[in-house]
């Protein structure tokens, strides 16, 4: 018998006939899962092997104990890497996705051909925000996912989605609602625990593309123009018309620029 894997994953793979340049790890936002990713699925059509997983828990799964910490998370990514047999990849994610990011550059570097940051921060959270945080986990004690979603997605996509795509606001609405509450809880834990990733950013020496949404209100463009000017092989790129969620908002844009770098610097 196979040993199981030891996270799940969305993926998408070249079609044949096309050859395989390399392998894109993406990894989610917060309150979301892996499936947020599916419009970026399509650039397996241009040779890229797509895996995008989801942390523990996420998307409905029985039986599986949340991660509450980045380091946790990252090693299980590791052991996923491995037991995939990616030795290289281009990894990186939305929001939360690029904490997770950080976290396991920290700890294994060598995985990386390049790294992407999309609508996210590189700091940890302030005493103020964490209080934020804990209103938000006894929030989701006491009404569930459904009372997260609806605090949460007025802030996640920015004022074009709001008022011309409600189909949008639906799908990440259903998105959060196929989470249960212990998996968001342990998320929000890692959160609102994660270590300042600031001196990270001169360590790292693989290309990197930040991205981030014009209308993004919660990792505003200030955040990922401060991330731009601190790394060494960084380049920067704003989405028109997107909020928190670029990669979900405006996917044409955002998989343009996303494979453009690939294209480009990796």
């Amino acid at each position: 018998m196979s040993k199981p894997l030891p996270l799940r994953y969305v993926e998408a793979r070249p079609p044949d006939g096309v050859r395989v340049i390399g392998t894109l790890v993406l990894l989610h936002a917060f309150p979301l899962n892996a499936r947020m990713y599916e419009p970026q699925l399509s650039l397996a059509n241009d040779g890229w092997r797509v895996v995008a997983p989801h942390m523990k828990g996420m998307n409905g799964a029985p039986g599986e104990s949340p991660d509450s910490s980045f380091d946790t998370a990252a090693g299980a990514l590791v052991d996923l890497l491995d037991a995939l047999h990616i030795e290289s990849a281009v990894i990186g994610g939305v929001s939360m996705g690029g904490y997770l990011t950080f976290a396991l550059y920290k700890w294994a570097a060598r995985y990386f051909r390049g790294m992407i940051l999309a609508d996210t921060r590189a700091d940890a959270d302030t005493p103020q925000v964490v209080e934020g945080r804990q209103r938000m986990l006894a929030l989701l004690r006491e009404k569930g996912s459904a009372a997260v979603a609806d605090e949460m997605i007025p802030r996640l996509l920015g004022e074009t989605t709001r008022a011309t795509r409600p189909e949008i606001a639906d799908y990440v609405r259903a998105l959060v609602l196929s989470n249960p509450p212990d998996a968001i809880a342990g998320a929000l834990t890692a959160i609102m625990t994660r270590a300042d990733s600031m001196p990270l950013l001169q360590k790292v020496d693989c290309p990197v593309l930040v991205i981030v949404g014009e209308e993004d209100v919660v990792t505003p463009p200030a955040l990922s123009q401060a991330m731009h000017r601190a790394l060494h092989k960084a380049e920067l790129v704003t989405i028109p018309a997107a909020g928190h969620l670029s990669n979900l908002e405006q996917p044409g844009p955002f998989n343009a620029a996303l494979s453009e770098f690939l294209t480009r610097a990796v």
